[in-house]
């Protein structure tokens, strides 16, 4: 019987799916809307459209936009915070910081939780984990008839100095879960036992009140794949770049936050290193937005400083992902000192841009593209239809403004657009100490391989890769997955003062944890793989540097030197004479699982055979249109060799290769672009 990897991304506006032959080890992708308000029809839907029975699927994986979206609209449950006495607004308070700190008329978001839904218990743990001051039973039975009336859904426990012991949360969580026992409850000390309360407290919220929402989606999914025929786990991708199965996700709900984004990274690293580059970076453009995240020497970079709303940061480890407002509905205007500029407002997919003929007025980068030339007015294979003429109309504000053609206003358009992206490029790239010159950028979503090859020519990228399915490529990210958790536990001390075998004992009490939750997935003994690492910082400094250790940990001499060496290369500065201390301990615990192997294919048919049309194409550096060559991607052989200027148009994606610029395809069926030297 044939089996299939099934992979879904879940959108905001569509679902993809991407599906591997286990038998026949070959790849189709289907791709169906979106439904925000059931994102569970939309992948029943995504799974109907690729013609696949539940019972013939051996693998489903799937990334979702449930919980980012949960957030930002604030479509949340009834939520009460419990913390200690005194400490109720430590949320609101915050850091005292802002975004933009010279906005006197921009304030940051509202905390998840009000006031009145904020509540203290008398209790205290001092520093150094000892009790100061017992949880008192009635009273927390007296707040849990409160919170009973109430009608409150969810509830986050945090008290301080709970990361050093966690009796008194456990204690009040055991009374609450008796007293409600229909509440979704979460300890700070069982998710994120990590100092500062701030950074805690804000985790622990949004794992309450994404808790709810997301288990009750992961259910009802799960209940709808038996119903289809499907008796595997259904598997989660969360931000750390890995998958948990319903069980673990329902403990670690606010992990799902950016679980959609961070499959586009993991498949562009999958890309990237299939055609041969250890440094890459990833490039998701979208209608809406970009998504850029950074792989070095292999390795996908990571942070604990994140956030889907500024103010309220997430202290899990999370692939780092730069979004900004740059993608195909981008709005093309002209702000009060009369220059052009580009997003972050869209048009998104309703009215869309002008071209789409559904009441969008405004110019788009999708408007610019076609009247370049650069986009046909016939896209997803003839099922939607592009007017022209519509785009023309809507940019002529901007040609009456500078006095420019409608050509002319419309590279203007994307060159303001490539400008916004580039200094995003520069942002995760130069300004972290890497080189752009040592790295290949990998572009894929709907839009990216139109613009990703100025892009490289700015930012001195040698190496475009565009994968053989850009649109779809997010999908293809969940199929690339190990189960993934990571085991936190915060440990200040001079690395002077350290001795080696307690961190030693430590690190082994944190694995045990870890073998735990990875044998919920069902890993194997053999296919668990245990990773330890050091947080370590100057003496005085507030941020930390992770450093990979060994077992047995014998000696701290070549983590200090390893912590030198990534400081000089993210902060440009070492100073192996200061003080250095270890700020905390982590256990990156991962369960490998199969991975499909992509592919090749052999040389079939000729170029001459893919062409589809010559078309007139803008290239402002050609000095104006040129007959260019309009390639299917799909009847495109590999080994070709195409030189620029050329289109190659697919279902899911269009990919543009100026002039100067040369184009192979290689056997994965992957267009490699580099800039003529």
């Amino acid at each position: 019987m044939t089996k299939y990897r099934v992979a879904v991304d879940v959108g905001g506006t569509f679902t993809d799916v991407f599906v591997f032959d286990e038998k026949s080890k070959e790849t189709f992708v289907a791709k169906t809307s979106s439904t925000p308000s059931n994102p569970e029809i939309g992948v029943l839907n995504g799974i109907n459209a690729a013609k696949i029975k539940g019972e013939d699927i051996a693998i489903f994986s799937h990334g979702t936009t449930a919980g980012t979206n949960a957030l930002i609209e604030r479509k949340l449950p009834k939520t009460a915070l419990v913390t200690t006495k005194g400490f109720r607004d430590v949320t609101e308070i915050r850091r005292g910081t802002k975004l933009d700190l010279w906005d006197a008329y921009k304030d940051v978001a509202p905390p998840y939780i009000k006031r009145r839904d904020r509540f203290e218990i008398d209790e205290r743990i001092d520093y150094s984990g000892n009790v100061l001051k017992e949880v008192n039973e009635e009273e927390v039975k007296e707040l849990a008839r409160k919170l009973k009336r109430r009608g409150v859904e969810s509830i986050a426990i945090c008290f301080m100095n709970a990361y050093v012991s966690g009796e008194n949360e456990k204690k009040v969580k055991e009374i609450l879960s008796k007293e409600i026992p229909e509440a979704y409850i979460c300890a700070s000390s069982d998710i994120l036992p990590e100092i500062f309360e701030h950074e805690r407290m804000s985790t622990t919220i949004i794992n309450a009140v994404l808790g709810p929402k997301v288990s009750n989606y992961i259910n009802v999914l799960e209940t709808n794949m038996k119903d289809k025929g499907y008796n595997g786990e259904v598997l989660v991708l969360h931000s750390g770049g890995g998958v948990m199965t319903s069980e673990n996700v329902q403990r670690y709900a606010g992990r799902l936050a950016s679980s959609g984004i961070a499959a586009g990274a993991i498949a562009s690293k999958h890309i990237a290193e299939l055609c041969g580059f250890k440094n890459a970076i990833g490039l998701d453009m979208g209608g809406t937005s970009t998504d850029i995240s950074l792989m070095y020497e292999s390795k996908l970079k990571t942070t604990k400083e994140w956030y889907i709303e500024y103010g309220y940061p997430i202290g899990f480890p999370s692939i780092e992902i730069m979004t900004i407002g740059a993608g195909g509905g981008s709005l093309a205007w002209i702000d009060e000192g009369e220059s052009l500029r580009s997003g972050p407002e869209s048009a998104g997919s309703e009215p869309g841009p002008a071209c789409y003929d559904q009441g969008g007025t405004k110019p788009t980068n999708t408007d610019a593209n076609l009247i370049l030339g650069r986009l046909n007015d016939s896209l997803l294979n003839g099922q939607m239809s592009l007017n022209k003429e519509a785009a023309i109309k809507s940019i002529r504000p901007i040609c009456d403004k500078f006095g420019y053609n409608e050509e002319e206003a419309a590279d203007a358009v994307l060159k303001v657009a490539n400008a916004n992206m580039s200094d995003a490029l520069r942002l995760i790239s130069v300004r972290k100490g890497y080189d752009p010159r040592d790295f290949a950028l990998v572009a894929f979503g709907g839009a990216g391989a139109l613009h990703s090859a100025y892009l490289a020519k700015e930012m001195h990228i040698p190496h475009v890769i565009v994968p053989a399915h850009p649109g779809v490529a997010a999908a293809l990210g969940c199929l690339l997955v190990d189960f993934r958790h990571d085991i936190t536990q915060t440990y200040v001390k001079n690395v002077s003062d350290v001795v080696p075998a307690d961190i030693d004992e430590k690190f082994a009490s944190m694995e045990k944890d870890a073998v735990r939750l990875l044998e919920k997935e069902g890993v194997a003994a053999e296919d668990m793989h245990l990773i330890r690492h050091l947080e370590m910082r100057y003496t005085g400094q507030w941020r930390s540097l992770a450093v990979t250790v060994g077992r047995p940990l014998e000696s701290l001499a070549p983590a200090l030197e390893n912590f030198h060496q990534e400081h000089e290369r993210a902060y440009a500065f070492s100073d192996p004479q200061q003080s250095v201390e270890v700020y905390g301990l982590r256990v990156e615990a991962v369960g490998t699982v199969p991975k499909p192997e992509l592919p090749k294919e052999k040389p079939s048919g000729t170029l001459i055979e893919a062409l589809k049309e010559y078309r007139n194409v803008y290239f402002e550096e050609a000095e104006g249109f040129v007959s260019t060559p309009i390639y299917n991607r799909p009847e495109v052989p590999v080994d070709s060799v195409i030189q620029g200027p050329a289109i190659v148009e697919q279902l899911d994606s269009t990919v543009v290769i100026p002039p100067e610029f040369t184009a192979k395809v290689d056997e994965y069926k992957n267009i490699i672009i580099s800039i003529n030297k």
